[in-house]
């Protein structure tokens, strides 16, 4: 009996281990010593620790010293918006603590969770609305952004739907209202350019496991001179930033995850783009009551989203796995929650519509021959699902 086909179409919820990040994790294993020693055991492990800072400050634009390691994108956000709400006496950000917040209706869960918890805590939080393409509108962002504005944080690329923000115009708004930026770009670093100088942000996040290197590790610039103030406390790790033994395998493997990004970015970007688009006219052409969801042009070369009318997504998601097709819902940090996507619905797609998106994340493994094979098998999938559906059926 032949194996069945095995694909995986979900790279925006993780990556698989580049082979030379495999390779580097395994040597990196033999780096015992604590960073922060001394000793010859201690300054090899602190040799490795900066090259890899060096790695990834030069592929965003930044200086090494501008770079925070951390366990995740989600730590690194949380961080940044923590810092609002500081009450350490002396502390730089403390003169701003009362200042407000603006986000956006379609940040990552660890965003809208913080938020959320700052607004609990007596701040003023605003959420600036997106348009049918998930653009963030403009006008409604100029409005909520005033000299109340303490931080702006809105993310670059968008988990779900794929959709990239024009973080340059927003930074410039926020600053020109005296108010510090941030943009989680996690989805964007090493899938399209990204430069810190070029975007104009106070402060950015990025983590490992989205650029085929391993979890549980990320890092955040904090530009030169911006307010801060740390999360976690205790020793003098990170310039004093962020307390704990570094993670010496991990940071190393995000350097090498950032090493290889540099070399295959560029062509990987144009080969995603092919393969999307193949997919994209696939399914136009073959399933009928359709909609893509997020920017036709402005959003991630890999990333496509798209709504089947009269078919629940979690059972589209389940059939396709018995086919050997990994695809997801939408967010893997919200896939606990039976309620609809807070990305879709605020595209202003209705709920039974937010219940049957797909997400098709593509990376660096994938082939035109999985885009053929998923095009194959998927409009079989929708109409079997769709046969069971008395609701589908009385509108045919």
């Amino acid at each position: 009996m032949a194996e069945k086909r095995r694909i995986y179409l979900d790279n925006n919820a993780t990556t698989p281990l580049h082979p030379e990040v495999k390779k580097t994790i395994l040597s990196a294993m033999e780096i015992y010593g604590n960073p922060s020693s001394l000793h010859s055991f201690g300054r090899q492990a602190r040799s490795h620790v900066e090259q890899a800072r060096d790695h990834v400050a030069r592929f965003i634009g930044a200086s090494s010293d501008e770079i925070m390691f951390v366990a995740s994108g989600s730590e690194g956000n949380n961080t940044i918006l923590s810092i609002l709400n500081c009450e350490c006496r002396g502390c730089e950000f403390n003169s701003c603590r009362d200042r407000e917040l603006v986000t956006t209706t379609i940040e990552h869960p660890c965003i809208m969770e913080a938020s959320k918890c700052l607004k609990e805590r007596g701040m003023k939080v605003h959420y600036a609305g997106v348009d049918a393409d998930g653009k963030v509108v403009m006008d409604r962002f100029k409005d909520l952004v005033t000299g109340n504005t303490g931080l702006v944080s809105v993310m670059m690329a968008n988990n779900e739907i794929g959709t990239i923000q024009d973080i340059r115009t927003l930074s410039g708004i926020a600053h020109a209202k005296g108010a510090m930026f941030h943009t989680d770009a996690v989805q964007a670093v090493g899938k399209v350019p990204v430069d810190v100088n070029d975007l104009g942000v106070d402060f950015l996040t990025l983590s490992g496991h989205k650029i085929y290197g391993p979890k549980g590790i990320g890092a955040v610039y904090i530009r030169k001179d911006s307010p801060f103030c740390p999360l976690i406390r205790g020793g003098h790790q990170e310039r004093g930033r962020r307390a704990g033994t570094e993670n010496t395998i991990g940071i190393v493997a995000l350097g090498k995850a950032i090493e290889m990004r540099a070399l295959e970015m560029v062509e990987e970007e144009k080969r995603l783009l092919q393969m999307k688009e193949a997919l994209r006219e696939g399914i136009r052409t073959s399933i009928p009551d359709i909609h893509f969801v997020g920017h036709p042009t402005d959003s991630l070369p890999g990333t496509l989203n798209v709504s089947f009318d009269g078919a629940e997504g979690e059972a589209i998601l389940l059939y396709l796995d018995l086919e050997g097709l990994a695809v997801s819902t939408g967010s893997a940090c919200a896939s606990g929650s039976l309620d609809p996507s807070h990305v879709i619905l605020a595209t202003g797609l209705p709920q039974e519509c937010a219940h049957g998106s797909i997400r098709f994340s593509l990376g660096r493994e994938n082939t035109m021959e999985d885009i053929a094979y998923l095009l194959d098998v998927l409009p079989k999938v929708i109409r079997r699902i769709r046969g069971m559906s008395t609701a589908y059926a009385r509108r045919q």
